[in-house]
């Protein structure tokens, strides 16, 4: 159940609970109180008769010895004292009064009926009331439970925006009033403040280090290229060949951050690129097209992304694998232990393999997969196989 409606249905609750409770009190105070004049007009009117009767007077309205009388109330006064009783008769509803007289018993009766409809007539009124009271009631919370729920659901936009990527998104702005609500938005406002500062301080750094590192690199390079031939001019080479990469996988990381990156699409028959990236990484992968067609894409991105699940299927998985494109969705699968649980629930992260099972790394090819998977407009999702073996799934965007 939403807040709305939770907010909606407690305030009618209470509306119903309390307009309930008070038409009662009205209704029985209004019965107590024309029961009690009924009382005191019909004891009134015996006193009268029988004073008049005393005298030898016949009283108008009084009865000696009535038997339409009620029993109780007969008993009371033959028993010498004087007492009222609401009682139905053939006649309707009536206060009867009555008491003791030599030869018998004595009493009055009065009319009750028109009491009645007073109280049915103020029962309706009551009725109306409570029902109106309950609905305007129940109005009004609903459009204050809207509002806010309303102004949370702009507020639980914006914060989803913001775990997406979007840290300068902000909800002040979006959100007005100066309630709890209004301090909820301005404590994630901050936060998103914080986050994008500590953010970008994270891409420039990364950025700096790599452009320092290019120069300096690049001169080991050459440096490394004049050293004799042996084996360990082989190991240098080799290791300074993997700085270099590393160092331009910073770079790529970088500029995939900054968001600055823009896809250069061309019609692109599906089946024909994905071979050509098999050949390209020059690794043994099993291809399967089930279903291929021409999408329109970045060829150089849709290059580095299938390459680089290809190459952490051989280096972190184990063979065989395979790759199988079935219309617009591609997947690679290897059968080694598969993904790691905190991958699987929070995607790739930079320098972190996260399993000792899966090889070593810098959890930079992933990484660069799902930033390139975002500048195109596709989707890139990491499951493992039932079978076991990790999963790679990327679904290429409509044209």
């Amino acid at each position: 159940m939403t807040l709305r409606r939770q907010i909606a249905t407690a305030v009618a609750a209470i509306s119903v609970l309390v307009a309930v409770a008070v038409g009662l009190l009205v209704h029985q105070a209004m019965i107590r109180q024309h029961v009690d004049q009924a009382r005191t007009a019909a004891l009134t009117a015996l006193g009268s008769a029988l004073t008049d009767y005393g005298r030898g007077i016949s009283a108008p309205g009084a009865a000696l010895d009535d038997p339409a009388l009620p029993a109780r109330l007969h008993g009371l006064a033959a028993d010498g004292r004087q007492g009222s009783l609401l009682a139905a008769d053939q006649q309707g509803e009536s206060m009867w009064a009555a008491g003791p007289v030599q030869g018998g018993v004595l009493s009055v009766r009065v009319d009750f009926a028109q009491d009645r409809r007073a109280i049915a007539d103020l029962d309706r009124i009551i009725l109306i009331t409570v029902v109106a009271a309950v609905f305007t009631t129940v109005l009004a919370g609903v459009l204050v439970a809207d509002r806010i729920s309303r102004r949370l659901r702009t507020a639980a936009t914006a914060a989803r925006g913001i775990a997406a990527g979007g840290t300068d998104t902000r909800i002040g702005e979006l959100v007005d009033g100066k309630d709890e609500v209004a301090d909820l938005a301005a404590a994630v406002d901050l936060m998103s403040r914080t986050l994008h500062r500590r953010l970008a301080d994270e891409q420039r750094f990364t950025a700096d280090v790599a452009h320092e590192l290019r120069t300096p690199l690049t001169g080991l390079v050459t440096a490394a290229e004049l050293l004799p031939p042996g084996r360990p001019t082989q190991l240098v080479q080799n290791r300074v060949q993997a700085l270099r990469a590393l160092v331009e996988d910073l770079l790529e990381v970088s500029r995939l951050d900054a968001d600055v990156e823009s896809p250069d699409l061309s019609a692109v028959p599906l089946e024909r690129a994905v071979r050509r990236t098999v050949t390209l990484t020059g690794l043994d992968v099993s291809v399967e097209i089930t279903a291929g067609q021409e999408v329109r894409t970045d060829l150089r991105r849709l290059d580095r992304i299938l390459g680089n699940l290809l190459v952490n299927a051989h280096r972190h998985g184990a063979g065989p694998v395979e790759l199988h494109v079935d219309g617009r969705r591609i997947t690679v699968r290897d059968h080694g232990p598969g993904y790691p649980d905190d991958l699987l629930h929070h995607g790739p992260q930079r320098f972190r393999t996260n399993a000792p099972e899966r090889g070593r790394g810098h959890g930079l090819g992933l990484t660069i997969a799902t930033g390139h998977t975002r500048v195109i407009g596709a989707a890139l999702t990491f499951a493992n196989h039932p079978d076991g073996g990790a999963l790679a799934t990327l679904t290429l965007p409509p044209d």
